[in-house]
């Protein structure tokens, strides 16, 4: 299966799904065809472990934010679900969104950086809510009956893994047997799942305080940057079809659409824009921007999200001068924004100002969002001068929420334990980084020596139960392969 196939999958994937959001609106009442709400839990589940397992989502505290914030603003205004509605973005520059089973919702950071409004985004998001609200998922995969619930959370982890940085053979791995049977042609939404989603989300957007006119840009800018079209896809790959004609159905819906009186508001959220280029410049390929927004820039230069992300990109290619000048211009249009004091205390490390760090991480430290991540580089920067104690706690802070995103502050607290020579705790923190980032073989090194050295038996007990975990999952890998 060639990735660029694959990659147009889950293009595709995000199109159809836009209707996923109003179905539940309406109606809930669960198809008498659709697989069990356990079995449902349990496929969900599976696939969550394999997305997981291949480090695909993105832990942005800003993104996930943003997301969780107009999903669970359409998810709010609906019936009692069976399914707890999660949202997250994964790192993948195709422009799509898509609902996995058990309401799982996942967008693409390509989908982010492809559109231009808050509004435009609520309407994608309305669509997938809507699909795994309607159980459309549920009749689709209920219509595969012959695959397994393994070999087909693997079919739909491998199609999804396959755009993401040439990760063709990892696709073909997990999605090969299930394939070769024909059964994924069976995967599918159909097109009445589409019309029906599409024209619930448009109502649906109404009770939320979104434009349902988003709903239809995003599918037009969806289908122009297909350029190649969908005609040359395998018709299992197409889960979401007829897009050209749901614009159209859906541009007849909108002809005459006036704003209701009593309309609500949407919450309170971050500037799109803002979040867009925050995306562009923290996740995607520097040479691929900078020139565009340089354009952009000369037509708009003290656009504060431009200036933002240029910024962000200049840093990330080592052009730190440049990335202090563009940083310090988008802090002139809000002095206390904390999305741009965290990358310039970030930029202050890099540059070993350690000091002007911590000056700028400090104002940081308690944002409700940004916070955890300035404490976390606060911790950085006072390892640099010395101050242990006050990054040990630190970083403890940032452990304890058990936030995901956090993996290298292990790293860090090993370093602290190796600075103060004490060996078995710093064994013990590099088992637990190698273990987060799925390091097999130095996981199990470090955590073995843990377990041998470690005198306090609580934490040993707790290394242990990782290296057992570890373990399990490499032999689970093997049984796979």
């Amino acid at each position: 299966m060639g990735e660029k196939v694959i990659s147009h999958t889950i293009m595709t994937s995000f199109k159809g799904m836009i209707s996923l959001c109003l179905a539940l609106l309406f109606v809930f009442s669960p198809k008498a065809f659709a697989i069990s709400i356990p079995d449902e839990q349990k496929l969900g589940k599976e696939f969550m472990d394999m997305i997981q397992d291949q480090g695909l989502i993105i832990h942005d505290p800003v993104v996930r934010k943003m997301i969780k914030t107009v999903g669970r603003h359409i998810v709010e205004t609906l019936p009692v679900q069976p399914f707890h509605f999660d949202f997250n973005m994964l790192n993948d520059q195709s422009f799509n969104a898509f609902a996995s089973p058990s309401a799982n919702i996942f967008v693409n950071r390509g989908l982010i950086t492809a559109l231009d409004t808050m509004d435009e985004f609520a309407g994608i998001m309305a669509h997938e809510v809507a699909h795994a609200a309607s159980r459309h998922v549920s009749e689709s995969i209920d219509r595969a009956k012959l695959v397994t619930m393994g070999s087909l959370a693997g079919m739909l982890a491998g199609v999804l893994i396959g755009s993401v940085g040439g990760g063709g053979d990892a696709a073909q791995a997990l999605t090969m047997g299930s394939m070769a049977a024909g059964q994924s042609a069976m995967l599918s939404f159909t097109r009445e799942n589409e019309t029906e989603a599409d024209q619930k989300a448009v109502l649906f957007l109404e009770n939320t305080g979104y434009d349902p006119r988003g709903l239809l840009a995003g599918l037009t800018k969806m289908r122009e940057s297909d350029f190649r079209g969908i005609e040359g896809i395998p018709d299992y790959f197409k889960t979401h079809p007829g897009t050209g004609n749901r614009i159209a159905h859906l541009a007849g819906i909108l002809a005459d659409y006036t704003p209701p009186e009593n309309k609500p508001a949407p919450p309170e959220n971050y500037d799109f824009q803002m979040v867009k280029y925050r995306v562009i410049g923290l996740y995607s390929a520097p040479d691929a921007y900078i020139d565009k927004i340089n354009l952009k820039l000369e037509k708009d230069p003290d656009n504060p999200a431009l200036n933002y992300g240029l910024g962000l990109l200049y840093a990330r290619a080592g052009r730190l001068e440049l990335g202090f000048s563009h940083l310090s211009r988008a802090l002139a249009a809000d002095p206390f924004d904390p999305m741009v004091l965290l990358e310039l205390g970030r930029l202050h490390i890099r540059n070993q100002n350690y000091s002007s760090a911590l000056s700028v991480l400090e104002g940081v430290s308690t944002d409700k969002v940004m916070g955890d991540l300035a404490v976390y580089y606060r911790s950085v920067a006072q390892i640099e001068t010395g101050s242990l104690n006050a990054a040990e706690t630190g970083l403890k802070r940032v452990l304890a929420t058990k936030n995901p995103g956090f993996a290298r502050a292990n790293y860090h607290m090993a370093n602290i334990m190796s600075q103060r020579k004490q060996a078995p705790m710093s064994h013990y923190y590099l088992g637990i980084y190698y273990a987060d980032i799925m390091d097999v073989k130095n996981a199990v090194r470090h955590l073995t020596r843990a377990v041998e050295t470690l005198e306090d038996e609580k934490i040993k007990k707790k290394a242990g139960n990782r290296l057992d975990e570890v373990r399990g999952k490499a032999k689970k890998k093997a049984r796979q392969r």
